[in-house]
């Protein structure tokens, strides 16, 4: 917790270039970006950072394919290159992956058109990614048995992107950027409104673990509240162009359907996208989309049983999914951009998720509406152009503030795990080496995981039952990514939670010493917290088959 103590005292000691509200994706690449080309940067979060709709997507990076049919194809060509550019600058972390579309009789279009409609789209897409194929009920059986082919008049598989990890911890590692670029970033701090004071934004903020309030001194400020950007703007008197409306997504991880690696799509009874997706040892299914009045949101019956009956319907599974085989849900709300003077009539459905920047000059306020992961990028050099158009200097303006450490860092790596032969120490169940796991979510902070291990091999035990995680990660952890309550850790730092019924995570003996390294003399109270909270009634009991397929029985997870 000192890195926490130490930054919230700096947030109320040091006046800032900057003060960033919200910490999802674009409260987290604006902070990273305008940090690491030398703004002297706040960023605070009311709850842990990536706590919102940012730890609710499919953890895919993709390019807007379903916006081919509204035509809307320069934001297509905008988000195809922007997902072709995080492919390039994250190669561990943002990968192309395979998505097959099955379209059934009846359907509002034909398969050869979808299928004309995905070259098009690889076209838009700089040809960047494999091309399209063309695939006949027959065809489909065979690439996927699971698939339930009966009224299927054909489909076509196409490629898009996706995250590897978890989306909470890409965006952690924005924020983590940021404090390297010498940002000061606080969780749990609310912003209790603001107002201009001698050419200056004062914020009243609370710190929500101590209780205690104090001010935040800024020449710029950016709302980057998601879901709650209105409402921030309400509490400061900000008058803006733009306001959200909420469309409501869940999804639902069961044990893995299928091995295959690949995205199976299919369009569910609403007529929208419908997804299958890879999750290591399980699978991720959804999405819904129902329009909401307001961002504080929670899974119903009706969302898990619209979800159920769609997959059931278009897999052949031996025994169809139950609320019993629920391992995890996500459920959040996509804040989407309309302007004011709309009202929010127009179609939810229609929307996109293309962001927005609201701009107050003569009061130097910065209100971001919208967006979506793909776009994060974007975000944080359009907010680094205004906030210097806003006449705030930018030291380094052609620094490259994103992407994992060069091929050189990562060869030494590499070179350092095969000589300690780190390998070896994967568990026979994980997805992947341990060389490779490590890499991707720390890059270059992972050389001092290796130091560890080296200097006391009980670094490299796992120590959460069910889990891959390392005690030399939390170790990590508690140094370096301000894990202030147990639930940051478990669901955004890693996506255990996500993974391992939450039982199974409660009885698990290794949880009191995860707690005593990553809390110190407040393990107890932390650990008492989390067993307070009450757990989902949806996933109370697991049918003895997700049981059965529980990696939590073995002594390490793949995830």
């Amino acid at each position: 917790m000192q890195l926490r103590q130490n930054n919230i005292r700096q947030l109320s000691e040091r006046e800032f270039d900057v003060l960033v509200v919200g910490g999802g994706i674009n409260g987290a690449s604006a902070a990273a970006a305008l940090s690491g080309k030398g703004v002297k940067v706040a960023l605070i979060d009311r709850g842990d950072f990536a706590g919102s709709t940012s730890m609710h997507s499919s953890n895919l990076v993709w390019g807007g394919i379903k916006y081919m049919e509204s035509r809307d194809f320069a934001l297509v060509r905008k988000l195809c290159k922007s997902r072709n550019h995080l492919i390039k600058s994250y190669p561990s972390t943002v990968q192309e992956i395979r998505f097959l579309t099955t379209i059934t009789r009846g359907f509002r279009y034909h398969p050869l058109y979808l299928w004309a409609g995905a070259w098009l789209y690889w076209f838009i897409g700089n040809a960047f990614t494999r091309i399209p194929q063309f695939l006949s009920p027959k065809r489909i059986k065979e690439e996927e048995a699971i698939i339930n082919i009966d009224g299927a008049v054909g489909g076509f598989e196409y490629s898009d992107a996706y995250l590897h990890d978890n989306d909470a911890r890409f965006v952690f590692n924005f924020v983590r950027s940021s404090l390297d670029f010498g940002a000061v970033a606080a969780n749990y701090v609310e912003s209790l409104g603001a107002q201009r004071e001698q050419h200056r934004w004062v914020t009243q903020v609370r710190d929500r673990m101590s209780g205690e309030t104090f001010a935040i001194r800024s020449r710029v400020m950016v709302n980057a509240a998601g879901p709650w950007v209105d409402q921030h703007n309400n509490l400061s008197g900000q008058k803006t162009d733009y306001q959200h409306v909420f469309s409501k997504g869940i999804h639902l991880i069961v044990p893995r359907l299928t091995a295959s690696g690949r995205v199976l799509a299919f369009f569910a009874d609403d007529g929208r996208l419908f997804f299958v997706i890879p999750m290591g040892t399980r699978t991720c299914v959804g999405t819904t989309d129902t329009r909401v009045e307001k961002p504080e949101v929670g899974v119903t019956d009706d969302d898990v049983a619209f979800v159920l009956d769609n997959i059931n319907k278009r897999l052949n599974l031996d025994k169809p999914l139950q609320t019993s085989d629920i391992i995890a849900t996500r459920c959040g709300v996509r804040p989407l951009a309309v302007k004011a003077s709309s009202g929010g009539d127009r179609d939810f459905l229609q929307l996109s998720r293309k962001h927005a920047v609201d701009i107050d000059a003569e009061s130097r306020h910065l209100s971001i509406f919208g967006g979506k992961l793909t776009d994060c990028l974007n975000v944080g050099e359009e907010i680094v152009e205004e906030v210097s158009k806003l006449g705030v200097d930018i030291p380094f303006p052609d620094f490259r503030w994103y992407g994992e450490p060069d091929k050189a860092v990562r060869e030494a790596f590499m070179q350092q795990a095969r000589l300690m032969d780190l390998d070896a120490m994967t568990s026979a169940e994980a997805s992947e080496p341990l060389s490779d796991r490590l890499w991707r979510r720390y890059g270059a902070q992972a050389m001092e995981m290796l130091e560890d291990i080296r200097q006391d091999p009980r670094q490299g035990d796992v120590l959460i039952a069910g889990t891959e995680y390392l005690r030399c990660e939390l170790r990590h952890a508690r140094r370096r990514e301000m894990i202030t309550r147990l639930e940051d850790f478990l669901r955004r730092r890693s996506k255990i939670s996500l993974v391992v019924p939450e039982d199974t995570i409660r009885h698990s003996p290794g949880l009191v010493e995860a707690c005593e390294i990553l809390f110190g003399d407040t393990a107890r109270e932390r650990l008492d917290e989390y067993l307070a909270e009450e757990p989902d009634p949806l996933l109370e009991a697991l049918s003895p088959e997700a049981e059965n397929d529980n990696p939590a029985h073995s002594e390490k997870l793949r995830w």
